[in-house]
């Protein structure tokens, strides 16, 4: 027996050293296992050479494992053999990674060595394959425990020849064509290799008696074939499809066993990588087949990988969605990177500034492939609160290019919870609630605040594709637009719990500074003013009149308000209205604040009457309190915002104020026209806003009742101009000039008034703020079609440059402006800058815009001149006399006579007084007091 056992051990020891003698029988091989297995093994350990261990290891392979017991597979076999294995590997790894940089065909020596590294790899490769094989040929129940060592080994191999195939291009210096056929021989081994693993583990099932180190080699697995995933994401679809179908399988296969152990994170992060990635692949085939003209011939080769690249991109999507379904506890740390793979799609196939440029055609497969995945995904993710927080995070700094995106997303979501349960629209609706919860926004609030970040979108404007009607075929439609329409529709289905909410969102838009939202606040709310009661639309606007009483001076927040307030007012019913007028009646002074806002044009007939004859008694009243109080510049906002009022009114129904109301307006303008000194307006902002508002109201009333005014008005403004006043002023200053084309100047003024007004127009004309000039050229335009006084017209226009600008206009002729669209967006983008840094300000602060900056500027020190020092040396010695004989009273009796000169000096002082009174009204230099 014993020289049996030897002389089979010879007969082995001959096959290894001389491969062509014949055979070994299997018969010979089962039957001397136990002997013969220890000491092959043992010389395998201990070989030094590639060629021998490649040898030995196939041996082993091929003769020796298929009688192994499956139990004993571990233990006796892989274990013993695949570290040496794996040992080798890295070893011929090693050595092409280091002289793969030196390869040339000069070096034939170098090459040939490395020619037969990567053959003994490959070799090594194949011996590995025969083993997996035979595993899988057998019909036995395998176990995780039974193979061990097996799986960590070959995907280390695999993996690590994937990625010196992926690196070739860089690790052979350009010489790879040397080695091409062998590195794609040796890929195809790997690939091979790797399916053949995968099906081998597909036949593993884990009871739930499993043990944990079993758990273990499992999960181990299958980060490994993850990690195997991100290397081949770029060199075969095949693969790494069907290494994601694996990884998924698995997962979801043992998941009651394996969920707490596996990296969620890692998986949903690395398909969503994948995701873009192939998202990305498939706009720059996009963009290839654009600029060559291709997109339309479907039998090209570029559209043909874009629809594969798409199909695998598809697949993603698919597998992503059903992962998360099944796997949504554990998911909360991939919630960010769900959200930034739904922003990243809505920003490239959705239009936009920031989005490829994509034939359209080719734009609307990738929203079928992509948009379609991602509808059943935030579905899912509604009701996961990990994902809530991350979209409705407040603060959160979106790069610029998404910000539209997020818009689209949750214009998208707020769609999607009109049929979600009230648990889940409470989520979404109500915000943080609580101290310890994370700060986050409703998402109405969200809406506002990422729509303030879509400056660029609309103002190119952005189109997106509307909703269809019946009959009618969709059409494009702004942002704007888009947002408006879904965001009503919301708020129509909004449950009335939520109701408070909506309302504090809508007034925190109203009152933000970007004025797109505010607009799309503003038609929000008066969209609920018609949906809601009457009674709701009443007491909405009773709110925001209380509001704009409360609100000091003349800011941006009250001029939103007001905005709201003129609008609403329209839609409310007439007793609601009456009622109004009542609460708010417009004859008493405090509420002349209020309706300085209003356009009394929203009334009924017999209120808005009612109303113009309020306000002009109260301006008329408020207005000789002020005149009859000593002129105070303090109490001089008081009657601006009287003047205000008037003004409303004379733009809404001036045609209904009759004769006797106009004449009362018509005298107060006139004595504040004596007032105005050129030096105090230029120091007083507030003597300013009056001179603007006098403007505006004398051009009303040039024709009726201030016709007289002109040769001071005019002769005023001649004086005044070339003191470079604000640009708000120079409107007010062209609306005048226009209302004279409308009158006749009396021909002994008109050699003083007809220079003066053409040398007025003439330096408007030349103004470089574009806003302004549009309005003068109106104004002048408005005045030449009207004036009596030709002659005025080409003595503005005797510049070249401004006489071509005014033909330019009248012909309605545009400059040629040279502007692309890239240099339109790059003007766009760097507006966004600024008004971002100006809104930015304003939260922080930062501007002049408090309510104590509201009252007019703190007083200079009093420049005395030399008369007004007589002045007041002549009263100090009055003033002391008057001192002395009070003394001399007190001291002793008065003689008769003192009662005479008293009454002599109080005539006196009575005279001297009505003097200084008159002065107030006649002298050129302002009595409008500091104090």
């Amino acid at each position: 027996m014993r020289r049996c056992a030897s002389l089979s051990w010879s007969l082995l020891c001959l096959r290894w050293s001389y491969p062509f003698l014949a055979r070994v029988p299997e018969e010979m091989c089962q039957s001397e296992l136990e002997s013969a297995l220890p000491k092959l093994v043992s010389m395998y350990q201990c070989c030094s050479g590639w060629a021998e261990h490649i040898r030995l290891l196939k041996i082993l392979m091929e003769m020796f494992l298929p009688h192994i017991s499956f139990t004993e597979l571990e233990q006796s076999f892989f274990s013993q053999v695949l570290p040496k294995a794996v040992n080798l590997f890295d070893t011929l790894m090693d050595e092409l990674s280091g002289q793969a940089g030196a390869l040339s065909s000069q070096n034939t020596e170098l090459r040939a060595a490395l020619r037969n590294v990567l053959q003994t790899v490959i070799q090594l490769l194949e011996t590995l394959s025969v083993c997996i094989r035979h595993l899988c040929s057998t019909h036995e129940l395998l176990s995780v425990d039974s193979i061990h060592s097996l799986p960590a080994s070959v995907l280390h191999m695999v993996k690590t020849t994937f990625t010196h195939c992926k690196e070739s291009e860089m690790l052979y210096s350009g010489r790879m064509h040397l080695v091409a056929d062998l590195l794609q021989a040796l890929f195809k081994e790997a690939y091979s290799l790797q399916k053949q693993l995968m099906e081998l583990l597909d036949r593993i099932v884990l009871e739930p008696e499993a043990s944990e180190e079993e758990v273990v080699d499992m999960v181990s697995v299958l980060h490994n074939m993850l990690e195997i995933c991100s290397v081949i994401s770029n060199m075969d679809h095949a693969l790494h499809a069907n290494t994601w179908k694996f990884v998924i399988k698995q997962s979801l296969k043992h998941q009651s066993l394996l969920e707490n152990h596996l990296r969620h994170n890692d998986i949903v992060c690395s398909l969503c990588q994948d995701i873009l990635i192939t998202f990305h692949s498939c706009l720059q085939l996009a963009e290839q087949m654009k600029l060559s003209g291709s997109q339309e011939d479907l039998n090209s080769a570029e559209y043909k990988l874009f629809q594969k690249t798409l199909k695998l991109s598809r697949f993603f999507g698919n597998t992503l969605v059903h992962y998360t379904k099944e796997c949504m506890a554990f998911l909360a740390k991939s919630c960010s990177s769900l959200h930034q793979l739904c922003l990243q799609i809505y920003s490239k196939v959705s239009p936009g500034a920031y989005s490829s440029s994509v034939p359209e055609t080719l734009r609307e497969e990738l929203a079928r492939s992509l948009l379609v995945p991602m509808d059943p995904l935030i579905v899912q993710l509604l009701s996961y609160r990990p994902f809530v927080e991350v979209v409705l995070e407040r603060n959160q700094e979106l790069p610029a290019d998404l910000t539209a995106a997020h818009c689209l997303l949750l214009i998208s979501i707020m769609n999607k919870l009109q049929s979600e349960p009230e648990e889940v629209q409470n989520l979404w609706c109500r915000g943080s609630q609580f101290p310890e919860d994370s700060n986050r926004s409703s998402v109405i609030q969200a809406l506002f605040l990422i729509f303030q970040g879509c400056y660029v979108e609309l103002a190119l404007p952005l189109l997106v594709p509307g909703v269809s009607s019946k009959g009618q075929a969709q059409n494009d439609i702004s942002l704007y637009q888009h947002v408006c329409v879904h965001l009503c529709a919301f708020i129509a289905s909004l449950p009335a719990p939520h109701f408070p909410e909506l309302e504090r969102s809508l007034l925190e838009a109203v009152l933000c500074p970007d004025i797109s939202t505010v607009m799309l606040a503003v038609d929000a709310w008066c969209f609920l003013a018609r949906y809601g009661t009457a009674e709701l639309c009443a007491y909405h606007v009773t709110l925001i009149a209380h509001m704009i009483k409360r609100c000091p001076g003349s800011g941006q927040q009250v001029t939103h308000l007001a905005l709201l307030l003129r609008r609403m007012l329209f839609l409310m019913a007439a007793d609601h209205q009456v009622e109004f007028v009542k609460e708010f009646c417009s004859s008493e002074t405090e509420n002349l604040v209020l309706w300085q806002h209003i356009s009394i044009k929203a009334l009924t007939p017999a209120l808005r009457k009612q109303v113009m004859q309020d306000i002009i008694t109260g301006v008329t009243t408020q207005c000789s309190t002020w005149f009859n109080s000593g002129c105070c510049l303090q109490e001089l906002e008081l009657v601006n915002v009287a003047l205000t009022a008037v003004l409303n009114v004379c733009h809404g129904v001036s045609e209904d104020m009759n004769a006797e109301l106009g004449e009362l307006v018509s005298n107060s303008i006139y004595q504040l026209w004596n007032l105005m000194d050129v030096k105090q307006v230029l120091n007083q902002p507030t003597i300013q806003k009056t001179l603007r508002l006098l403007l505006h109201l004398t051009a009303n009333f040039i024709k009726t009742t201030l016709a007289h005014l002109v040769p001071q008005v005019v002769s005023f403004l001649d004086i005044f101009y070339p003191s470079n006043p604000t640009d708000d002023i120079q409107v007010a200053i062209g609306d005048f000039l226009a209302s004279l084309g409308k009158i006749f100047l009396p021909p002994d003024c008109q050699a003083q008034v007809i220079p003066k007004l053409s040398s007025l127009f003439a330096s408007l004309l030349e103004n470089r703020s574009w806003i302004v000039f549009q309005h003068v050229l109106e104004a002048f335009v408005q005045f030449a079609e009207e004036t009596s006084h030709e002659e005025v017209v080409p003595q503005s226009l005797l510049k070249v440059e401004v006489k071509s600008k005014v033909i330019s206009f009248l012909n309605k002729t545009l400059p040629l402006v040279a502007c692309d669209e890239e240099s339109q967006l790059d003007r766009l983008k760097q507006e966004k800058s600024v008004l971002h840094a100006h809104f930015c300000r304003i939260r922080s602060n930062v501007l002049d815009d408090k309510p104590e900056d509201f009252q007019p500027s703190s007083k200079r020190a009093r420049q005395e001149t030399a008369e007004e020092g007589q002045f007041e040396t002549a009263l100090d010695m009055a003033e002391s006399g008057l001192h002395s004989l009070e003394s001399l009273l007190l001291s002793s009796p008065a003689p008769s006579w003192v009662a005479l000169r008293l009454q002599a000096l109080q005539t006196l002082v009575d005279k001297l007084n009505s003097k200084v009174q008159q002065n107030l009204l006649t002298q050129t230099t302002p009595l409008i007091s500091d104090v």
